[in-house]
């Protein structure tokens, strides 16, 4: 079984994280932050990453801290998890639509840390959703999960209006894109690259 607990302590934030690639989509999420767990939640289903987190910050200062930490913890379980990605398919992309909204995620287990996250509409970084998530924070959690799980992210809005949905669309994008990425492929045995590593 493909899996990591990474625990993260600094005077912002307390977190530990345990997941298991191999999963059925089972999570126990508790950050501080609702909404979030609301999209890790959705994250941990659709990816079928079993996924537990128990997150404490300084949320009365700002939800920022225990959001970026959470995500960096994800990142780099996931990358421990992967270890050196032998047989796995790599490569993975997802179209979702949630009501109005339609969101795209590609994803390369590259080892090569890299973002691309465009559409979001004018003025989505400023709502927040939920009394608590700021809609900047979405491209920010992308970031440090791509930077520290050493994968190629490019998420895209292609439309939307409901700040709530375009930002659940692109969490659910992703996570079908990782689900594919990291699945086993029976027909490969070896590091799916030319370079022999990834």
């Amino acid at each position: 079984m493909r899996t990591a607990t990474i625990h993260r302590e600094t005077s912002e934030s307390t977190i530990t994280l345990t997941l298991n690639v191999d999963g059925d989509g089972t999570s126990s999420i508790d950050t501080g932050v609702p909404f979030y767990d609301h999209m890790l939640t959705a994250l941990s289903r659709h990816s079928l990453i079993n996924l537990d987190v128990h997150a404490r910050g300084d949320i009365e200062v700002d939800v920022h801290h225990t959001v970026e930490d959470t995500a960096i913890c994800f990142g780099e379980a996931l990358r421990e998890a992967l270890g050196d990605k032998r047989g796995i398919r790599r490569f993975g992309d997802a179209t979702v639509p949630l009501d109005e909204a339609l969101a795209r995620a590609v994803v390369d287990i590259s080892g090569r840390p890299y973002l691309v996250h465009d559409g979001e509409p004018a003025g989505q970084e400023y709502h927040l959703i939920g009394g608590h998530f700021t809609g900047s924070m979405t491209r920010h959690v992308f970031e440090s999960i791509a930077f520290h799980a050493g994968i190629c992210l490019h998420v895209d809005v292609i439309r939307g209006r409901d700040p709530h949905h375009i930002v659940e669309a692109q969490f659910k994008a992703l996570a079908r894109a990782l689900r594919i990425a990291v699945e086993p492929d029976p027909r490969v045995t070896a590091i799916p690259s030319t370079k022999g590593s990834l």
